[in-house]
């Protein structure tokens, strides 16, 4: 199959070395891509959020299958453009993008659908903001209602600090203060044909920049899969309260769902809660769950984005684990530094059940060069976290970038 993948970081990365390891020699396209995947497959210089762009270049190539990472061009209505031309994609069109680029749609969405959900307030000034944090209390929670790279979610005991992010982001927009929701954190993937879902396993990611979930939000440092402490039947459960709940209202408004419904889902002592939607694979948890799938990635994605999951039998996964860990530059996620030369990851490869995702790299006269914050996932698999996280460290041992930085904590609460 000659398929397109549209994005630059790991998430792509982690979707082309599933797609690679399949027993069908598939002909990749990436747009852009970056140093890593360069290294794999073909990568061109085209602006993946332009519509016009991308379906000239599928069209002129005959490509079969598009599959769009990142949410940028979601939001340009890339997939409504392939589509009005005949183009399998998987990722849903500008209207459903929606769920991830408006949180206020989202939120919408799911009181139609009947989804369980935390109270939300939308403030479009900062009178309103401030009202809404006194209203709901300490802990408080404010998140840019837009598109923020994995930056515009505030959780934080600090009044200050809440009104200061909710006057920023409302320079930009509009804010949601919602109450806070205490609980452990899942990320569940599915697959969506805007009519029925399939589930991917479950993972959990690690937000914080630093160990103990201190310091500031990021856009992930790390993630595992699978979630030994989940109960019984909880996929099933989001499935039917949450998932198909909002594929068929989204269906029923005329803006169907295709692509990757991402459920990011709180359990409290309440019940399951959506903290919020996204409409593409999340990072780093994509890093974790595809090592881990057996059933081929492509006949996944092309039957999703042909309508064609109804009575497909669910994925197939090993009963491997996997851990993911982020190395970040220095200054990441404020002020990252960036240029520095990357070292050793052939050294990190030859560690039995590790590989690399290169998220922001380039070639410079030579030299691997970080571009960007989050620079590489290592990712390692194992019987066990005890031996997936040995590995992933003794990989990020071998690695040398100058005042790069990783947490040294992520699935260490599954290994004890």
């Amino acid at each position: 199959m000659r398929i397109l993948v549209l994005g630059s970081g790991a998430r792509e990365h982690a979707i082309i070395t599933a797609l690679l390891r399949e027993d069908v020699d598939h002909e990749i396209i990436a747009a852009p891509g970056n140093a890593g995947i360069a290294a794999e497959v073909q990568v061109i210089a085209l602006d993946p959020a332009n519509p016009a762009v991308v379906t000239e270049f599928a069209l002129e190539n005959d490509i079969e299958l598009v599959i769009i990472g990142p949410e940028a061009p979601l939001v340009a209505g890339v997939a409504d453009r392939l589509r009005q031309r005949g183009i399998a994609v998987f990722g849903p069109g500008k209207a459903a993008a929606q769920l991830e680029g408006s949180k206020t749609f989202a939120k919408r969405i799911m009181d139609v659908a009947g989804v369980p959900t935390g109270r939300a307030t939308r403030a479009g000034t900062l009178d309103e903001a401030i009202a809404a944090i006194d209203s709901f209390g300490s802990p408080y929670v404010v998140k840019a209602d837009g598109l923020a790279a994995g930056k515009g979610v505030l959780v934080t005991t600090d009044r200050d600090a809440a009104v200061a992010h909710a006057g920023y982001w409302i320079g930009q927009g509009s804010v949601l203060v919602e109450e806070f929701l205490d609980g452990q954190e899942v990320s569940l993937f599915l697959l969506s044909d805007g009519h029925n879902v399939l589930p991917l396993e479950p993972a959990q990611d690690y937000k914080r920049l630093s160990d103990n979930d201190e310091g500031p939000n990021t856009g992930g440092m790390g993630a595992y899969s699978p979630l030994p402490w989940l109960p019984a039947g909880f996929v099933d459960e989001v499935i039917d309260t949450i998932a198909l709940p909002t594929v068929r209202t989204l269906a029923a408004e005329q803006t169907p769902f295709i692509g990757l419904l991402y459920c990011g889902l709180i359990l409290t002592a309440a019940g399951t809660r959506v903290i919020e939607f996204n409409a593409r694979f999340g990072d780093p948890e994509t890093q974790v769950v595809l090592p881990r799938l057996i059933t081929p990635l492509s006949g996944l994605l092309f039957a999703a984005a042909s309508g064609e999951l109804g009575g497909m039998p669910r994925p197939q996964f090993s009963d491997d684990v996997a851990v993911t860990v982020v190395l970040a530059s220095e200054g990441y996620p404020e002020t990252p530094i960036t240029g520095r030369i990357i070292t050793g990851i052939d050294t990190a490869l030859a560690i039995h059940g590790v590989t690399v995702a290169h998220a922001a790299t380039a070639l410079s006269g030579g030299d691997l060069v970080a571009t960007g914050g989050r620079v590489l996932s290592v990712v390692a698999t194992g019987s066990d976290f005890g031996e997936a996280r040995s590995r992933a460290y003794l990989a990020l041992e071998a690695i040398d970038l100058e005042g790069g930085q990783y947490r040294t904590d992520i699935a260490q609460r599954v290994a004890e």
